[in-house]
């Protein structure tokens, strides 16, 4: 089986110094290696490319096979980390909260704890509220593509 830590290691080396980061990583019993990566300037195919021939380079199918897919975490995905949250600033975003509560917004500040969402209100004569929640309340977040 294909090492976890030796495949993340390998992504923050090559990653580091560049606004590209880590966001999640699986690897299954199948050895199927999927790696998500997001940046605070988005992400561009060469981007998956180079990742995908440096985690390549590492290994040896001959030694064990592999199956690699090296990913833009997109539009519709889970936000996993802080750094995710940060980069949507201004974005709408949906969040469920680990007691099943609904929240829809503006994302408008984050910081290492927790995160202030502008509450979109129910009907168009309501003020808007803001909400602090923090990242141990969160089940799930996502970004909403408002059109």
């Amino acid at each position: 089986m294909i090492d976890k830590e030796k495949v993340i290691s390998i992504v923050n080396e090559e990653l580091e110094g560049s606004d590209l980061f880590l966001v999640d990583l699986k690897i299954g019993k199948d050895n199927k290696i999927s790696v998500f990566i997001d940046g605070d300037n988005g992400v561009m195919i060469q981007n998956c490319i180079d990742l995908s021939r440096k985690i390549e380079g590492n290994f040896d199918r001959e030694v064990e096979d592999f199956e690699l897919s090296v990913l833009s975490s997109g539009v519709g995905e889970p936000l996993m980390n802080v750094r995710q949250y940060k980069k949507n600033i201004g974005r709408y975003i949906s969040i469920v909260t680990n007691d099943g509560q609904k929240i829809e917004g503006e994302l408008v500040s984050v910081d290492e704890d927790k995160i202030l969402v502008r509450e979109t209100p129910k009907k168009k004569k309501d003020t808007p509220v803001e909400r602090e929640i923090a990242f141990t309340d969160i089940k799930e977040g996502k970004i909403i593509i408002i059109f």
